[in-house]
């Protein structure tokens, strides 16, 4: 049974309003927006049952922790929030308490690999008498390994609330996932965003992040935007179910349409994506994220829709159509197989993993490349795909190859956020994956079917 672990980002802080660095320093405090933050995300998790709650000691995280944990009321037993060093923000020991226009024009180098490669950036600190290099982001992943060392052989099984910092938090999922610190800064944390990893034994196991930086509990249908930020947003949205996904056959290229539970969702997707302006639309050609996509556009009557064969869902060949018992008994031990070591599969008849890596990304390549810029907002595109296909997308966004296949949930109805900030030659960030707010919940309970 898996581990399932829930980070938050504290709420915003009086540091953060003011664009002042922070890291270790303890000197901010929650604002009145950042208390109300941290309330509306202990309503958001009210009925998940927490086995442990664990927060780093300074006092914009413990003030989130303590908040997150009132709004649950006292009608069940609550367990006790544990403080732990490993938990607290990145150490930027020679910036902490300067505003960050100060920090770069007093230290321009620096700022500029903070900036542009965070894991290079390198202070020189005194250390008993000595003066010695200190790297912060390979110490936060340090940091974090820690962590996990220590929290996960306690809690097998079990649920765990932890309530940290924007730096600590992607070191934690990008140490569960196995993504280095050059990595560090693919993953975005909103102020009180949500983040769901399910991990499957101890550090170095399998995990699948279920959901990054949920922000819809704050009255965010998706995560603000950068100051001044332009360039380009893309919606990468998973078509809603259909029969065959309630039935757990599998589907493939077969042309299977939403079932009505499926139409549902669409619509829930286009109303949760009501207001959010949408300049293109590009969907694959089959019916099911065909009619996702017309469901969302119904609000956005100016975009065309368009097509590319690229982003149909893998072919499962001999497959489609079949049960997994039916799999099994025609094809025996290659379901297993495709469970346990996806990127060792050819599909009988079909596609394997790496065909789909190549298109997949060959698509969404040309999808950024041939998007124009706005000169007002960043131009976004929404991309109606399937789950394969999608989880090659995020895959292929952090330098993935194929063999982490099963890293990524993706719910029917799901979107997730990416951005590139300054265009088509800027590196992609996630700033959101599988939201189903809009669904049910911060746990994800859409994702029904085989594959």
């Amino acid at each position: 049974m898996a581990t399932r672990v829930i980070l938050v980002r504290h709420g915003e802080s009086t540091f953060n309003v003011d664009r002042i660095v922070q890291g270790h320093c303890d000197q901010s405090f929650l604002t009145q927006a950042g208390r109300s933050g941290a309330q509306q995300a202990g309503i958001a998790l009210k009925d998940v049952k927490f086995d442990a709650i664990y927060s780093s000691p300074l006092r914009r995280a413990r003030e989130t922790a303590e908040i997150i944990r009132s709004t649950w009321g006292g009608d069940r037993p609550q367990p006790e929030i544990r403080f732990t060093d490993n938990l607290k923000e990145i150490n930027l020991v020679l910036w902490e308490g300067m505003k960050f226009d100060e920090v770069k024009a007093k230290f321009p180098e620096g700022f500029r690999q903070w900036t542009e490669a965070p894991h290079e950036l390198c202070m020189q600190i005194e250390k008993a008498g000595a003066i010695e290099n200190f790297y912060p982001v390979p110490a936060l992943y340090d940091q974090a390994r820690k962590l996990w060392q220590d929290i996960l052989p306690q809690h097998d099984g079990q649920t765990v609330l932890i309530v940290g910092h924007s730096g600590i938090n992607r070191a934690l999922i990008n140490t569960a996932v196995g993504l280095e610190p050059q990595d560090y800064p693919r993953m975005h944390q909103s102020n009180c965003g949500i983040s769901v990893l399910n991990l499957n034994g101890l550090l170095g196991d399998m995990v699948q992040m279920e959901s990054v930086n949920l922000t819809a509990h704050l009255g965010e249908t998706l995560p603000k935007l950068r100051r001044k930020q332009k360039g380009i947003r893309l919606l990468l949205v998973r078509h809603g179910e259909t029969d065959w996904n309630r039935q757990k056959r599998f589907q493939g290229q077969i042309d299977v349409p939403l079932n009505e539970q499926g139409q549902i969702q669409a619509e829930q997707a286009a109303a949760f994506l009501r207001d959010v302006p949408i300049d293109r639309a590009v969907s694959s050609p089959l019916l099911r994220p065909k009619q996702t996509a017309q469901a969302i556009l119904q609000h956005h009557p100016d975009v065309e829709l368009e097509f590319i064969d690229d982003l149909q869902e893998i072919s499962h060949g001999l497959w489609e159509g079949k049960l997994e018992a039916e799999i099994e008994a025609a094809f025996p031990g290659d379901l297993h197989q495709w469970q346990k070591l996806p990127h060792t599969v050819q599909m009988p008849g079909g596609e394997n993993l790496q065909q789909v890596w190549d298109r997949s990304s060959r698509a969404w390549e040309a999808i950024v490349s041939s998007t124009e810029l706005r000169d007002d907002r960043p131009t976004t595109v929404l991309v109606s795909a399937h789950d394969a296909v999608n989880k090659a997308i995020l895959c292929h966004l952090v330098g993935w190859s194929p063999e982490h296949f099963w890293a990524f949930k993706q719910g029917n109805g799901a979107v997730s956020v990416i951005d590139y900030p300054k265009g088509a030659s800027d590196k992609p960030i996630i700033k959101a994956m599988n939201i189903t707010s809009h669904l049910g919940g911060v746990i994800d309970r859409t994702a029904a079917g085989a594959l």
